[in-house]
């Protein structure tokens, strides 16, 4: 099958960009021809597609160049649909994956693809599908006020950016994709949620059903590992972006409260300001920074557990599929997909988003489990993690691919 998938970026800026890097090597070698479509960026892996590639803009410190394309681009990008066509008539896919396009590369491209009768897949990494700020998250607190398909809440609330101006841009980007051209309606075939919150919220703003299935994420971390050979130490982990809706301000002070070590791993914008929360509760929590792969998988595999206190609906995060296929149990907040897959003592732990004193109740019960039930919420969560597995979620992806070029050739 020759398939082409498309992503904003072509190295691995986030998780999205590394399960759309991941993907695409694995169809590669399971025979598939795979061809890329991507934005240029000096970060960008080598393709022989990259000369197809949309010019780079950037939306963080912006030149003037970048101001002015901006507006082109988010709304319908006539560069991004030229080029587009060019890679469609040159390699001929039977079908196309797009991923986040949102911006960078814009669903101009789709009508490209509808013009050849090609059948597109959408992977919905986020849910700029029908949120502005594709978070559902604004002013710290998770949010539906544009449901259904009141994209002015953007602009009246600043939900980008904080930023009149910003917000704007993106309420147009909205009434003209959804409202006006039905863009993403119209010429996408399914719409892959790896979640039942996403399909279920995406529904809940007007999403067509039939249209959307549920295709959860793999852990990617090769073999699974056995909990008995896990060396653990006397700290829990947090991996992941720095930033405001990751819910980090909870978990120093359930640090404070507890007394118990906590690691976190990463940057973001928030580094600096969560410094300085930490030293003033006089929290026991170590900023590590970045670590590459083999670095940070035996960090988790020496953490007692893994904590993801997020306040925004995080969809499905690799930072759980990879903890619980390292045999780790993981402490989540009751947010997005993740309940879905975290059993409250019975794989790991939930605790109320926001409530840094359940997250505490929830440490402090973990840290005083006997070693015999500790080893069975771990046995649990890598049994958990066998569901995710690679292998079947490209089986799942594949059953997509096939049921729908059947059906465009009959």
């Amino acid at each position: 099958m020759k398939i082409l998938q498309v992503n904003q970026y072509y190295y691995p800026r986030g998780g999205a960009d590394k399960y759309f890097l991941d993907l695409s090597r694995l169809l590669e070698k399971t025979g598939h021809e795979v061809a890329i479509f991507s934005m240029q960026h000096p970060k960008n892996e080598d393709s022989i597609y990259s000369k197809y590639f949309v010019s780079r803009v950037s939306f963080n410190n912006q030149t003037l160049k970048d101001k002015i394309k901006t507006p082109g681009r988010v709304l319908y990008s006539l560069e991004a649909k030229r080029k587009f066509t060019k890679l469609l008539n040159n390699f001929k896919p039977d079908i196309i994956h797009i991923h986040n396009i949102y911006h960078h590369i814009s669903p101009s491209i789709l009508d490209a693809a509808k013009k050849k009768n090609i059948p597109v897949v959408m992977h919905l990494h986020d849910y700029k599908l029908i949120c502005p700020n594709h978070m559902l998250f604004t002013k710290g607190k998770h949010c539906q006020d544009c449901q259904p398909h009141k994209y002015y809440q953007c602009f009246k609330n600043r939900c980008v950016k904080d930023s009149y101006l910003a917000s704007a841009l993106a309420t147009l980007e909205m009434y003209l994709h959804h409202n006006i051209l039905q863009i993403y309606e119209s010429n996408v075939s399914v719409f892959i949620a790896p979640s039942k919150f996403m399909r279920d919220t995406v529904i809940s703003f007007g999403q067509d059903p039939k249209k959307i299935e549920i295709v959860y994420n793999p852990h990617n971390l090769g073999e699974l590992t056995d909990p008995e050979n896990n060396i653990e130490k006397n700290y829990l982990l947090y991996f992941g972006r720095l930033s405001k809706e990751k819910g980090l301000k909870n978990l120093i002070e359930a640090a404070a409260d507890t007394g118990q070590k906590i690691l976190i791993a990463g940057e973001g914008p928030e580094r600096i300001e969560l410094e300085e929360f930490t030293a003033n509760l006089k929290a026991p929590v170590d900023f590590i920074g970045l670590k590459n792969s083999d670095e940070l998988i035996n960090i988790i595999k020496e953490a007692r557990a893994v904590i993801i206190p997020s306040i925004w609906a995080e969809n499905m995060p690799l930072s759980l599929m990879e903890a619980q296929s390292l045999g780790k149990v993981v402490i989540a907040s009751k947010m997005g997909g993740m309940p879905e897959v975290v059993k409250d003592k019975i794989n790991g732990l939930l605790f109320e988003a926001g409530n840094s004193k359940d997250l505490a109740d929830k440490i402090n019960y973990l840290i005083g489990l006997p070693p015999d039930e500790m080893e069975n919420l771990e046995r649990a969560a890598l049994e958990t993690s066998k569901l995710f597995s690679v292998s079947k979620n490209l089986d799942s992806i594949l059953s997509i691919y096939k049921r729908l070029t059947k059906t465009a050739t009959e």
